[in-house]
């Protein structure tokens, strides 16, 4: 067995992920299913709009939140398994020369879906736990008292289904990721053709070519810090504006929501892009760049990265909310009007410049920690 139990519980990422996905899909899925109960009991026509957009809203939410943050997981999901297959690469090639099968090496991973059984269930558990307080928020005014039942179908589908799905898929892509040959496995890494450098590459100053080459040989991180400032953009905008479309629970809920996945994603990047660059950081120290030069050199290329994930997290909750009020919410009566305020923007923005600026000095004093005697004496 290549992959045990213990390592199953190491992708706390996963874990955090798949528990907002699945914490936000309960009490909006469990509202939808009571509520459709009550439906024939409306003889108010006003009453009967606003019902019709909140169960719009139930189900337009589970699907744009609970879809996207099920798709991050799977990219997440598949991030982990190859970065353990690579930094296990040589226990893996010395069990295939051994005579292990790489479906018998693929079927282990099945324990990566430990990480999702404990999302999907905190989850689960998390969101039952505050439908009484969802259900006072989201009743309408008139409507008859909706009680709250436990669906066990909802169960298996939130809480069983990706547990088995993400299993799965872990199973399916570790076949692919183990199916390289025994000689490349041992040596640890697998071989890249090299391409030639141009004359514009070599005209290229040292940092600038560093901080390209981190960039280009770590992309799915480049998708992890931008997804990670697109949560902090789009959920704290959001929030602030739940206070006039919902109220300040939702509001609370999105900014947490938002905040969690945010630092997750980022700290799980960054921990990673500094750990694999360890040895690049060393020599770089040992020439005698001080400890600036190498931070920019390992995260100094995923600033625009960080600013487009941003940008478009800005995007996103304009468009979004713009979409609920004007079509969702058209016809009904007393609703307020919904247009971008720039001063949360600009506000939002420097909070995120402060923090993003902190999270970078903390890795720089990590950087500036790495000793290259330790470094040279383990490799």
């Amino acid at each position: 067995m290549t992959v045990s139990i213990k390592d199953g519980f190491k992708f706390l990422g996963i874990t955090i992920v798949t528990f907002c996905a699945v914490f936000v899909c309960t009490f909006f899925l469990n509202f939808y299913i009571d509520a459709k109960s009550v439906a024939g009991l409306i003889t108010d026509s006003q009453t009967l709009i606003l019902y019709n957009a909140q169960m719009a809203t139930a189900k337009f939410t589970c699907a744009i939140s609970g879809g996207f943050l099920s798709l991050t997981a799977a990219v997440m999901l598949v991030f982990y398994i190859r970065l353990y297959v690579d930094a296990n690469a040589r226990k893996i090639g010395i069990l295939k020369a051994m005579g292990y099968s790489d479906l018998r090496m693929a079927l282990s991973f099945f324990v990566f879906g430990i990480s999702v059984l404990a999302g999907t269930a905190l989850g689960f558990g998390c969101g039952f736990a505050i439908i009484p307080t969802i259900y006072r928020e989201m009743t309408v005014t008139g409507l008859p008292e909706i009680a709250v039942h436990f669906h066990a179908s909802l169960f298996v589908l939130l809480v069983i289904v990706p547990t088995v799905v993400f299993s799965l898929l872990a199973c399916g892509y570790a076949y692919l990721a183990v199916r390289r040959p025994v000689s490349q496995l041992l040596r640890g890494k697998a071989e890249k053709v090299v391409k030639p450098k141009t004359c514009k590459e070599k005209e290229r100053s040292f940092l600038y070519e560093m901080c390209l080459k981190t960039l280009s040989a770590k992309k799915s991180l480049a998708f992890f810090v931008a997804f990670a400032c697109f949560c902090f953009s789009s959920m704290v905008q959001m929030a602030y504006s739940m206070l006039d479309l919902s109220s300040a629970t939702m509001g609370l809920i999105i900014l947490s929501i938002g905040l969690v996945l945010a630092v997750t994603s980022l700290l799980m990047a960054v921990t990673t892009l500094v750990n694999g660059n360890i040895k690049n950081i060393a020599v770089m120290k040992a020439f005698g760049y001080p400890m600036h030069i190498c931070a920019l050199a390992v995260l100094g290329g995923y600033c625009p990265v960080a600013l487009f994930g941003f940008a478009v997290g800005t995007v996103y909750q304009y468009g979004l909310l713009s979409l609920m009020v004007n079509i969702v919410f058209k016809d009904v009566g007393e609703m307020p009007d919904y247009g971008f305020n720039i001063v949360v923007f600009f506000v939002t923005l420097a909070v995120f410049v402060i923090l993003y600026a902190l999270v970078m000095l903390f890795y720089c004093y990590r950087i500036n920690r790495i000793s290259v005697k330790t470094v040279m004496v383990e490799n």
